[in-house]
C-alpha cells in the first residue's frame, strides 16, 4: 500500500514528497484529503501483508518470542472511509509454560486507516482498530505436552491456548503502524508509533542503496530456531546484506535458505516437535559467535529467501548445551537487508 502512495514505480521518493509538500496534509480537518491519497494504495493491502511476517513480542522493547505468517489474505473498502481485512495463518511463539507452540489463527477485522508525513517526509500509515469482527487461534503442537504425555498435555493446553489468544487478539487490538522512508525502507510497529518515533533498533546500518527488511532482536530458546521471511529480491545483481550478534550462549547457526528449501524447513518446525533435521545441502550455512560481531554480504540470484537462526545440535555445527532444566536463550540482535552485490 505504501509503495503505491508514495509512487510505485519510477522515482517513488519524488512521489512521496510531493505528497508530503501538499500543504496543511497533516492538518485533521484534512482527513478526506488524506484517505483519498491513500484509498490509491489499498489494492496493495493484502500483497504487502503476505510478503512479510509479523513479530509477536509481549512489549514492544521486548525480544521477539515467535511469528505469525499470513497465508490468505482479501481487503474491502468501506464507504466510511473503513478498511477491513480478513486473513489467515499460521505461525510460532515461545513460553515458559509450554515451550514451543505452534498455531493457526485469523481474523476479520476493520480498521481506520490515515497517515501522517514527517518533517523528513517520511510517511506514517496508521491502521488503529475500530472493530475485531470476529478472530479464531488453535494450537498446533505443544512441546511440553508432547513431552509430557496426558497429565501435562491436560493441564498444559488450556494455559498456552488461553496466552496465545490473548497474545494475537490482543495484539490485533492494538492496530499497527507502517513507517515508510524516501529511501523505501518500511518498518512495521504494533500499536500507534507517533510521527518522528521509530521501533527500537540494535543496529545502526547504512541504508545507501538498500532496503532493510528487519532490524531487531530475537530471543531464541535451546532446540529452537527462527525464521525471518520471506525476504523478496526483485532484481539481479542483489545481496543479502547480514549483521548479527549473540548473548547468553556461545554461538548460533545462521542458514540462508531459498524458498523453495524454506518452505519445508518451516513446515516441519511448525507441524513437530521432534529434533529437527539437518538444513537442505543448498542452505547457506554459517556461524555467529558470542563477543564476534557478525558481518557478511551474501548474493543472491532474484526470488525468495530467508534468514534461519537455529539454537539447536540437530543442524548446523553448533553444539548447544541441552539440559531441560537449564534452557539458555540466545539473545540475537540482527539486521537483514537487501542490495546491489558489491
Amino acid at each position: 500500500m505504501l509503495a503505491a502512495l508514495g509512487g510505485g514505480q519510477g522515482c517513488a521518493s519524488c512521489q512521496q514528497r510531493a505528497v508530503c509538500s501538499q500543504v496543511g496534509i497533516n492538518n485533521p480537518e484534512n482527513l478526506t484529503l488524506r484517505r483519498q491519497l491513500l484509498s490509491f494504495g489499498t489494492s496493495e493491502t493484502c500483497k504487502e501483508m503476505l510478503s512479510r511476517n509479523a513479530p509477536l513480542k509481549l512489549a514492544e522493547d521486548a525480544p521477539i518470542i515467535g511469528r505469525f505468517y499470513p497465508r490468505n489474505c482479501v481487503h474491502q473498502e468501506l464507504p466510511n472511509g473503513g478498511l477491513v481485512i480478513q486473513f489467515d495463518g499460521e505461525g510460532y511463539a515461545w513460553t515458559n509454560v509450554s515451550k514451543k507452540l505452534t498455531f493457526t489463527t485469523g481474523a476479520r477485522i476493520e480498521y481506520s486507516p490515515d497517515f501522517r508525513c514527517s518533517s523528513d517526509d517520511a510517511i506514517y500509515a496508521y491502521f488503529p482498530t475500530r472493530n475485531v469482527e470476529r478472530s479464531q487461534f488453535s494450537l498446533k503442537q505443544l512441546e511440553v505436552g508432547s513431552m509430557g504425555g496426558g497429565f501435562l498435555s491436560g493441564w498444559v493446553n488450556p494455559v498456552a491456548e488461553t496466552f496465545g489468544r490473548q497474545l494475537f487478539v490482543g495484539k490485533l487490538g492494538e492496530g499497527f503502524t507502517v513507517i515508510r522512508q524516501t529511501n523505501e525502507d518500511v518498518e512495521f510497529g504494533l500499536g500507534i508509533i507517533p510521527v518522528g518515533q521509530h521501533p527500537q533498533k540494535p543496529f545502526r546500518v547504512s541504508t545507501e542503496g538498500r532496503r532493510t527488511y528487519e532490524n531487531a532482536r530475537v530471543d531464541i530458546h535451546q532446540n529452537q530456531r527462527d525464521f525471518i521471511g520471506p525476504i523478496v529480491v526483485r532484481d539481479s545483481g542483489q545481496a543479502i546484506y547480514l549483521n548479527a550478534t549473540v548473548d547468553g550462549t556461545p554461538a548460533v547457526d545462521l542458514f540462508v535458505y531459498a524458498r523453495d528449501e524454506a518452505d519445508p524447513a518451516m513446515r516441519a518446525y511448525i507441524d513437530s516437535v521432534a529434533p529437527l533435521p539437518m538444513p537442505p545441502a543448498r542452505a547457506l550455512t554459517d556461524v555467529v559467535i558470542q563477543g564476534r560481531p557478525y558481518r557478511r554480504t551474501v548474493p543472491v540470484k532474484v526470488g525468495t529467501y530467508y534468514v534461519v537462526f537455529d539454537n539447536t545440535a540437530t543442524a548446523g555445527p553448533t553444539m548447544p548445551p541441552g539440559n531441560l532444566l537449564d534452557d539458555r536463550a540466545a539473545t540475537v540482535n540482527y539486521a537483514v537487508q537487501v542490495g546491489d552485490a558489491p
